[in-house]
């Protein structure tokens, strides 16, 4: 168990939960959040390096995902009920500025945006359909430009991460 994965479990994710409503919370999203923050950032990053547009432990770009769960009809409502909360506006640019800056807003709009999906999320351990949500929610510019080679060592990268976060979810509920 990574005691990095841990905190963020233990801090701003169970924060963000505890103010979005409860059927979003589960050990499946907490294991797929964890697995996507160390993708996108090792859960360190809350700036894109190279000062790329992603901001926040889970990397939301303005006009992407931070506009995607602000306006989406499964997330708009919760969304702005958490930027109330937070102290944000909920308007794209002032929450993409705030991402890098609260891990809590940053963990609630990562879960809001794995609740737009239609398909269930996957069972715990699922590394496969892990993945397919990943691909499905973020939609990461580097796996889509990538070639096979590139795509298959993204995924590879992703599927231990995911088992890391299976872990630390596990051993957190222990």
């Amino acid at each position: 168990m990574s005691a990095r994965c841990l905190a963020i479990l233990e801090g701003p994710m169970a924060e963000a939960s505890a103010l979005l409503p409860d059927r979003m919370a589960s050990n499946r999203a907490d294991a797929l959040l964890l697995a996507i923050g160390l993708q996108e950032s090792l859960l360190v990053a809350r700036r894109q390096h190279n000062n790329g547009p992603a901001r926040g432990l889970w990397q939301f770009e303005r006009g992407g995902s931070v506009r995607g769960v602000l306006t989406h009809p499964a997330t708009s409502a919760h969304a702005r009920r958490l930027c109330e909360l937070r102290g944000v506006a909920p308007v794209a640019m002032d929450v993409w500025e705030a991402l890098e800056h609260d891990d809590v807003l940053a963990a609630g709009f990562a879960l809001l945006n794995l609740w737009w999906l239609p398909q269930s999320l996957p069972e715990l351990g699922d590394g496969a359909r892990a993945f397919q949500q990943y691909l499905d929610a973020w939609r990461p510019g580097a796996y889509t430009r990538g070639d096979a080679a590139y795509k298959a060592k993204l995924r590879s990268k992703f599927l231990a991460y995911y088992a890391e976060a299976v872990d630390t979810v596990k051993g957190a509920d222990a």
